[in-house]
């Protein structure tokens, strides 16, 4: 401890300063990689979005987002996922170029073992995906140590992540599609059920409209009292000055009977049983009932039918697609190591830490003396 505190400020600074800034050059210039950068801007858009053309502040005001908005944090999601990792290591071996042989800067290398969960931490370092929430744009960033890999993995991120927003937004429309095809075609089966009820009704009753007879019978009933009435009134006109075995008496009688007979047995039928067991008046409730059920499905079935064109018409202008603003760039050169701005860091740092260990010394000092 006090040959410590007896150092020299020449010897601590060879310590603090030269000597780390003489291994940090050493590993700039020999071991560090170079790793170029890739970029490329996109956004996800609406084949019948028109929120593009609305000014911003009149989308505040009708509070409207912007369509793309969502569609693209998800693709930002989709960017970093497993899954497309896994498809891109099949497409570019990526484990290879990020783990060659030819690249010895340990820190910035993934290891030849390394587990899938590393391999994914790793290749999230290395693709940095920026969302912008005025524009909604999306800049993906992608680190190589080859400018040739940086662009292809660059250009094959774009591709799965169109491909993903087509499948995605396709499933939606087909989807919904589906949902009302499947909607249309139960309306289709109730509407066939329906008649063919109402075709079972009349075969088994046989009768094509029970309340068309049941009319039909209580206007006939109607008429024959009315004929009764105007009977009875001639009835007693004619008793008023002729006796009661007048022949004429005696006819009108029999015709107001006879009348009476007809009204009796009109009413019958449509209020007593019949052969079959049924009421015309119960038949007519129940016909109308079927009647109902028919239009019901019918109103249904056109209702599917408009459901599925209408989902048609929705589809095709909701279909998304992403739109590349800029292609992914061929760097010409490294961005990283940033040599010049590590060194000038490295040396403020070394510098602080140097100051703080002479101040630490002389404190120490001050204290035994």
């Amino acid at each position: 401890m006090k040959s410590l505190i007896n150092l020299s400020p020449r010897v601590v600074k060879l310590i603090v300063i030269v000597l780390p800034m003489l291994l940090y050059v050493l590993y700039l210039s020999v071991v560090a990689a170079d790793r170029y950068v890739s970029e490329s801007v996109t956004a996800v858009r609406q084949a019948g979005g028109d929120g593009g053309a609305i000014p911003g502040a009149a989308m505040l005001l009708a509070g409207i987002s912007a369509p793309s908005r969502d569609d693209t944090l998800q693709v930002k999601e989709f960017i970093h996922s497993r899954g497309l990792l896994l498809t891109l290591q099949k497409r570019l071996q990526l484990r290879e170029h990020f783990s060659g042989t030819g690249t010895w800067d340990w820190p910035f290398r993934l290891a030849a073992d390394a587990s899938t969960e590393d391999f994914i931490d790793y290749y999230r370092q290395r693709v940095e995906v920026v969302f912008d929430d005025r524009s909604s744009l999306l800049t993906v960033r992608v680190q190589g140590f080859e400018p040739g890999l940086a662009q292809q993995l660059n250009r094959a991120i774009l591709e799965e992540s169109e491909r993903f927003v087509n499948e995605s937004s396709h499933r939606v429309a087909r989807d919904r599609l589906s949902f009302a095809e499947g909607e249309q075609r139960r309306a289709a089966a109730q509407l066939q059920q329906a008649k063919t009820d109402i075709l079972k009704f009349q075969n088994r009753h046989r009768m094509l409209d029970p309340r068309v007879q049941a009319l039909a019978t209580g206007a006939l009933t109607s008429e024959l009292e009315a004929t009764r009435s105007r009977l009875q009134a001639e009835l007693s006109s004619l008793r008023a000055f002729l006796n009661e075995d007048a022949y004429q008496v005696q006819a009108m009688a029999s015709r107001i009977a006879a009348l009476q007979l007809q009204i009796d047995a009109e009413r019958n039928r449509a209020t007593a049983v019949g052969k079959s067991g049924d009421r015309i008046n119960a038949l007519a409730i129940d016909f109308q009932g079927l009647q109902l059920q028919a239009e019901f499905a019918q109103d249904a079935y056109k209702l599917a039918l408009g459901a599925i064109e209408s989902a048609r018409i929705d589809a095709t202008r909701k279909i998304k697609s992403l739109t590349v603003i800029e292609p992914p760039s061929l760097p010409q050169t490294a961005e990283y190591p940033r040599r010049a701005y590590n060194l000038a860091t490295a040396l403020a740092i070394c510098v602080l830490l140097y100051a703080i260990i002479r101040l630490v010394l002389a404190t120490i000092r001050e204290h035994q003396d």
